[in-house]
């Protein structure tokens, strides 16, 4: 029972994890950061890498998210959504299929991580470079075939070689689960009865992926994957028993409403962070040489934050006199640099810089030497 909900979790997870660098908003990347640019396309907007306080805010909000989670269902992430647990749960079922025997299945399951390390390689690598572009440069760009082969090579032998035992030992995630543990947690528990004894079939205990024994009560190895409520209930509904194994906890009580409204309030405050961004930003600073006397050199930078491409004058008011390049034209969610000098006619301590287009204008004062 538990298993087909637990396979529909983990098809959906690879299925978004895959598909998101393809799935197109506003012309780019649903999700992606663009390391030649130092921005982040995320889900129609961007991030600038001056704007990395957002993407701060993010992680706060995921971090919260997660405490608040593992609260709750304890260690749902590991059995049910880790990418680890979906490569290593899809191969073992595919080589399954074969009905071979144990050797020769753990063999074939080696076999099949080799396509799938290289499909999350590739994943990984469509979150930095959109698809069409790494697609066509998997054979023609050194940088990116190299990339793809070592995230290859470390992924399959990461998988084949620790597996399930980096779950066990070594997963820094899995430590902190169970240090959110509380009484009320929802975890997998075995129920001792005096009316009814356990069968001891040891079934629970074979299916279990990281190999141990629920009877002997919860243990931080425990992924919460309910293979072993499964193994009971194949058991003892034949024989009209309640399972000795279940799902236990108390889920829905007042200390996650504080987790719940954290996460509110930061969610709420990303969402205003948002919504006050201007459309463009003109960020003008001078330069710290003077070409000659009553010359300054500016250099200015443009942020598009819009999808659509802007055309821009830009100019100097009062007594100066703007020598360079006048117009800009701004592409969809780009940036543009460049460089001005500015001459004084009559003699100012500031300069203003003005910019319009596309019924925006923006001023900048700057000081003038």
């Amino acid at each position: 029972m538990w298993r087909r909900y637990r396979r529909a979790v983990e098809l959906l997870q690879a299925l978004i994890i895959v598909g998101l660098p393809f799935i197109k908003i506003k012309g780019h990347s649903a999700l992606r950061f663009d390391i030649q640019e130092l921005k982040l396309h995320f889900f129609g907007t961007v991030i600038w890498i001056k704007e990395f306080y957002l993407v701060l805010f993010l992680t706060l909000l995921f971090l919260i998210l997660i405490v608040y989670i593992t609260t709750i269902f304890g260690r749902i992430w590991c059995g049910w959504l880790c990418p680890q647990t979906v490569l290593l749960d899809f191969s073992s079922d595919l080589a399954g299929l074969l009905r071979l025997n144990p050797y020769r299945k753990e063999i074939a399951q080696k076999i099949i991580l080799l396509p799938l390390s290289a499909l999350v390689s590739l994943s990984l690598i469509w979150y930095f470079v959109p698809p069409e572009v790494m697609l066509r440069g998997l054979f023609h760009s050194k940088i990116i075939t190299g990339f793809f082969i070592t995230l290859w090579v470390v992924i399959y032998a990461e998988l084949t070689l620790l597996g399930r035992t980096f779950c066990k030992t070594i997963c820094p995630y899995s430590m902190l689960q169970s240090g959110l543990f509380d009484s009320d947690t929802l975890v997998i528990g075995f129920e001792e009865r005096s009316t009814e004894g356990c069968m001891g079939c040891d079934k629970c205990v074979r299916v279990c992926p990281v190999g141990i024994d629920i009877k002997k009560g919860l243990q931080r190895e425990c992924v919460a994957c309910a293979e072993c409520i499964d193994a009971c209930i194949s058991m003892t509904k034949p024989r009209g028993i309640k399972p000795f194994i279940a799902y236990r906890g108390r889920p829905w009580r007042a200390k996650n409403l504080v987790f719940a409204l954290l996460t509110l309030v930061i969610a709420l405050s990303l969402a205003v962070l948002f919504a006050l961004r201007p459309d463009v930003e003109f960020v003008v600073s001078r330069n710290p040489e003077v070409p000659i006397e009553g010359v300054n050199s500016y250099t200015y930078s443009l942020y598009n934050n819009t999808d659509r491409t802007i055309q821009f004058k830009l100019k100097v008011r009062g007594p100066f006199k703007l020598v360079g390049d006048t117009s800009i034209t701004l592409p969809a969610y780009g940036s543009k640099r460049g460089r001005v000098l500015v001459k004084a006619i009559e003699r100012r301590d500031r300069v203003v810089f003005e910019l319009t287009g596309d019924n925006i204008k923006i001023m900048q004062k700057v000081g003038f030497l």
